[in-house]
């Protein structure tokens, strides 16, 4: 029995799938047949209705603002950290300079 291979991950910008949640939403097509036809995970379709309610407001969870501050906030953290460190570094340097 041959193994599947896996799917390359492919990245979709904002608006395909706000487009792709459009056409869920319509009801035109079932969310399986809505992936069928433009080859995409059903499961990824699903996830994109999902947020695309919770941001409308629509159901309970975390909106994509609020799924992203928290990784931002992350990255400034570090970055910060960084700053300091190379602060303590440049006092330490000065500080042994000067006497």
């Amino acid at each position: 029995m041959a193994k599947k291979k896996p799917r390359p991950r492919r990245s979709f910008t904002p608006e395909f799938k706000t487009e792709i949640v459009e056409l869920c939403r319509r009801g035109d097509r079932s969310v399986g047949q809505v992936a069928k036809d433009f080859d995409l995970t059903e499961t990824a379709v699903r996830l994109w209705v999902a947020q695309a309610e919770t941001d409308a407001g629509e159901r309970e969870g975390l909106t994509s603002s609020e799924r992203a501050e928290p990784a931002e906030l992350r990255r400034e953290n570090r970055r910060l950290r960084e700053d300091v460190e190379v602060l303590k570094r440049a006092t330490a340097f000065f500080a042994t300079e000067t006497r």
